[in-house]
């Protein structure tokens, strides 16, 4: 695929994107319907794109090249195509934010002004692994009045190039133009770079992936991107935490899923709290298999426990309260102060998710006044931290970038406003 290649497919997004844009809601839920419905159609062919991804994976396994996670993520049954297809149904049955108004006031002329919601325009996603990616991203960029440049990753190329085909069909099944959704097949890098200079006709970049993507689409990119580079995301017991509630919200924010963003990777504990809370919340998170990198306060706690096991029980580094394990390990400290916390979140965080699990009132919304990350909780898990689980429906991904957006971005996050300013003659003196 060449250069020429990616600009015109970006070109022809660019051009195919006003008729999305000014879709009504109802046309836009019937094309959703219509992509959902050919991929049902389509299951047979999707499936048999998706086993010849999985063969190539299988042999990179065999080969020590990739871990067998990776190949369960890629694969496709059935029951996944099935899902794919309700996403796209639940995405129609969202709220369209296009159109509404965010704001609108009176001026002294007599000018009314609203700031009304309008699509971004195109958008680039970047993105690895799973084939439900795919269809994902290009139902929220339909509803939110979106054209999309898709760059799927190398190992799902037959599925994505499959899905896409289905999607497209969809498209035109319903009167829209099939170049809303583009697909660059290319499996090399230097196709992602062509991407990225697409300045005159992509208005956003989202990339979703490891560190090392995103670093590399942020150094490259001319167009604005949404970056989350990673989530190192904590917990605080707070003096006042109880303990059943600290035990249950740390062992769900570190086992329940503890290879996403949103689990947590470091547990900060108020030395006022450190004897009464640590040895239950500790024996529990050993219970569960998870290795425990602490400092030398919470280190010492410990050996004084029946339970001490030095295997799991280490010592913690500097470099553990910058990880992000998303395994079963987790850094744990104890604070001197609710102040001595704020900073050590300042310092090793990285602007995605906090909690804090307290008593206190005025604890919790210092904390909450205090800590400027993009999802901050009281009492509850940072496994919160998800689109759908705040109410948002779906969503793209999750921005620790402040501009435009921050935190988990669902449809409301892919639009933009403009002023729309009525009059009746008014001139300015």
């Amino acid at each position: 695929m060449t250069a020429e290649t990616i600009a015109e497919m970006a070109r022809r997004a660019k051009r195919a994107a006003p008729a999305i844009a000014s879709a009504s809601a109802r046309i836009k839920d019937a094309a959703l319907e219509a992509m959902a419905a050919q991929l049902e159609a389509r299951v047979e062919a999707l499936l048999e794109a998706n086993a010849r991804d999985v063969a190539r994976a299988r042999e990179e396994v065999a080969a020590g090249k990739l871990g067998q996670a990776f190949v369960d993520r890629l694969t496709l049954t059935e029951r996944r195509v099935r899902d794919m297809a309700a996403a796209l149904r639940e995405v129609a049955r969202l709220e369209d934010p296009v159109g509404g108004e965010d704001r609108a006031w009176t001026r002294p002329n007599g000018l009314r002004v609203a700031k009304r919601r309008i699509p971004l325009g195109v958008i680039g996603i970047i993105y690895e692994a799973r084939p439900n990616v795919t269809s994902d991203a290009a139902g929220l960029c339909l509803k939110s009045g979106n054209a999309v440049v898709l760059k799927g990753g190398r190992r799902a190329l037959e599925s994505n190039k499959a899905c896409v085909a289905a999607l497209r069909a969809g498209l035109e099944e319903a009167g829209l133009p099939a170049d809303v959704v583009q697909f660059i097949d290319s499996t090399e890098r230097s196709a992602v770079r062509e991407l990225l200079v697409q300045e005159e006709s992509i208005d956003l970049i989202i990339p979703r992936g490891g560190e090392s993507l995103i670093r590399f689409v942020a150094e490259h990119s001319r167009i604005p991107v949404i970056k989350h580079y990673k989530g190192v995301c904590h917990v605080v017991l707070d003096a006042t935490a109880e303990l059943e509630m600290s035990r249950e919200i740390i062992l769900n924010a570190k086992v329940q899923r503890p290879s996403v963003c949103n689990s947590a990777e470091t547990l900060l504990i108020h030395r006022d709290a450190v004897g009464r809370v640590l040895p239950g919340v500790a024996e529990a998170l050993l219970a569960k298999g998870v290795c425990l990198h602490l400092d030398e306060a919470a280190l010492g706690v410990c050996r004084e426990q029946p339970w001490f096991d030095p295997e799991r029980c280490l010592a913690a580094t500097e470099e553990d309260y910058y990880a992000e394990y998303l395994s079963l390990d987790l850094a744990v400290a104890v604070v001197d102060d609710l102040d001595e916390a704020t900073r050590w979140i300042r310092t090793y965080g990285s602007e995605h998710t906090e909690a804090i699990v307290t008593s206190d009132y005025a604890a919790a919304e210092r904390f909450v006044s205090e800590v400027n990350s993009s999802v901050v909780l009281v009492n509850a898990s940072t496994r919160f931290a998800d689109g759908g689980q705040l109410g948002l429906g779906a969503e793209i991904g999750i921005s620790t970038t402040k501009l435009h957006a921050f935190g988990p971005m669902g449809l409301r996050e892919l639009t933009t406003t403009k002023f729309v300013v009525r009059g009746h003659g008014q001139i300015r003196s």
